[in-house]
Parts: structure tokens; sequence; C-alpha cells
């Protein structure tokens, strides 16, 4: 891209050994930073073809830049459920299930 890391860092709010760090596998983004990394790469680099509803939440949250327990609140449950959903260990309500598809796949 020709750009340095000191550069990607300044857009991220984050600094050249963080930005290092991330490409080095040494440590990842937190959360809140990805929707910057998608629009300043211009694509996803987070979504690998979702299928189960864990992987569609995590990647929506990815998208959004939002943490587990805020998509809770969203739909009224527990930061822990949120998680277990994503690992696909658990299976929400029907009121939950209607509360998800709601928000990661609106009309």
């Amino acid at each position: 891209m020709g750009i340095y890391q000191s550069e990607v860092g300044w857009h991220f709010g984050v600094s050249k050994d963080c930005i290092t760090n991330w490409e080095n596998g040494r440590n990842v983004p937190q959360i809140r930073h990805y929707p910057k990394i998608i629009s300043f790469l211009g694509y996803n680099p987070f979504k690998n073809g979702e299928k189960t509803l864990g992987e569609k939440i995590f990647a929506f949250r990815c998208a959004n830049g939002m943490s587990a327990k805020k998509f809770a609140k969203l739909i009224g449950v527990g930061e822990y459920a949120v998680l277990a959903l994503e690992a696909n260990r658990g299976v929400p309500r029907n009121g939950t299930l209607t509360k998800v598809n709601q928000i990661i796949e609106p009309n």
C-alpha cells in the first residue's frame, strides 16, 4: 500500500508498535477497531461465509465494532449467552432468536 505503520496507527488511534503486533500475529485488534479496519482495507477480512447463527452474530459484531456485552443488551440476554451462541453452544429462545434476526438481518 506504500504507507508506513505509524500512519496506519495514526488512522486507527493506536501506536506503530500495535500495528506491528497485529501484522505479526502477536495480538489482535480490539473489536472496536474493526469498523475502521474494514473501511481502511475496503473489504471485511473478518467475514468467512458465515453459516451458523454464531458466525453471523460474530460477523455482525465485528462489522459494527460491538462488544458482546453491548449486543447482549440489544437482544435482552447476558454477555455469556451471546458468547455461548457465537460458539454454537447455546440455542436461543424463539423471542431471542427473533430479536437476533431483526438486528443482524434487517429487511
